[in-house]
């Protein structure tokens, strides 16, 4: 990519897509198209259509996504594959009949077999059963993967995949209902911390700024007891905080801003040719998402018990990915789990 060259960021607003935008402006890069979801819903065809027709672009970051938790996929299962697979689609084929040079495409680690060796090599893709509670969206994106892989066979197209692992950071999404756990756990526990002090206007800012998630409501005059009501109806109390699972389920985590990294890194200097049908994104190395949920109560600051709702699903049991190959292409994550929460964090009280 050149600084003029025109970049097309597909799903600007959400956590990887507004990381990429700090990245690439930051970079010099100043030409970038990104398509208001008012004017341009990636879902509809011809939207899309007259978006490339109009921009031209010569880059696409394929980016955009409907996602979310355990909670929110096992909810919305018909719109998970319907929005992704359309989407994903949709841009694909846009980029391939507008003369795109390179298009890369971001993944996700569920797209491995539940009970695949660990850590996760590219190779095994379709080796076995995909967890249940996210497979829809796993479909969608194991589509796109294909997508790429076969117009670049067929078309002689340049589409780069690639497979990140678990991502947080600045902007994430915070709402209880539809959130992954790591930002799910930064707010439970600050709220946690906020009714332990007795902070009920902060904690009334809070929930106005932010939806809880789940339909749930407080009114702009609610007081302290009615707020300890509607927090404990999502496992909050001043005193504990409840999670989903048995908190053994073992998990890696890459900040946003390194997975950026890794992908301009990889537009700029690769093609589909040396990286393969699709390459892993990672840290390299988990944990057990207890000690996850402590490291973040130790740093939000919240001095109460952490407990495990047993008869809610962990999901799948590991997934570490094999991050060998991207290694090998010369990158490597710069900013530790530690580091990440807490800038997360910051991100969250100020933003």
């Amino acid at each position: 990519m050149q600084k003029h060259s025109k970049i097309f960021v597909a799903g600007y607003r959400g956590l990887v897509g507004s990381a990429l935008l700090r990245k690439l402006r930051a970079l010099g890069y100043s030409n970038i198209a990104v398509g208001d979801r008012a004017e341009l819903d990636l879902r509809e065809r011809r939207a899309v259509d007259e978006h490339f027709a109009r921009e031209k672009p010569e880059y696409v970051f394929l980016a955009a996504a409907k996602v979310g938790g355990i909670l929110a996929n096992e909810t919305y299962k018909a719109e998970f594959i319907y929005d992704n697979i359309a989407i994903a689609s949709n841009v694909i084929d846009a980029s391939y009949r507008n003369g795109v040079k390179k298009l890369l495409n971001l993944g996700s680690s569920c797209i491995y077999p539940k009970l695949a060796p660990q850590p996760l090599k590219e190779d095994y893709l379709l080796t076995g059963p995909l967890e249940p509670t996210n497979e829809p969206y796993a479909i969608a994106k194991i589509a796109a993967i294909k997508m790429c892989r076969y117009y670049n066979e067929q078309y002689g197209t340049n589409f780069l995949s690639v497979m990140p692992t678990n991502l947080y950071g600045p902007g994430d999404n915070f709402n209880l209902e539809t959130s992954h756990v790591l930002p799910a756990l930064i707010r439970k526990f600050h709220l946690a911390k906020l009714l332990k002090q007795g902070k009920i206007e902060e904690l009334r800012t809070d929930i106005a700024r932010r939806p809880l998630g789940f339909g749930l409501q407080l009114a702009p005059k609610a007081d302290g007891k009615e707020v300890e009501t509607l927090l404990g109806r999502v496992g909050i109390a001043a005193t504990a905080v409840e999670l989903w699972g048995t908190g053994s389920p073992l998990r890696e985590f890459l900040y946003v801003d390194d997975l950026t990294d890794a992908v301009v890194f990889l537009m700029s200097t690769y093609d589909y040719r040396q990286v393969g049908e699709f390459v892993n994104i990672g840290a390299g190395k988990d944990l057990p998402i207890k000690e996850l949920a402590e490291r973040i109560r130790q740093i939000v600051g919240f001095a109460g018990e952490i407990r495990f709702d047993s008869s809610k699903p962990d999901g799948t049991p590991r997934k570490l990915l094999d991050v060998s190959r991207m290694r090998s292409l010369g990158w490597e994550p710069k900013i530790g789990l530690e580091q990440g929460i807490k800038l997360t964090y910051e991100s969250y009280l100020f933003e």
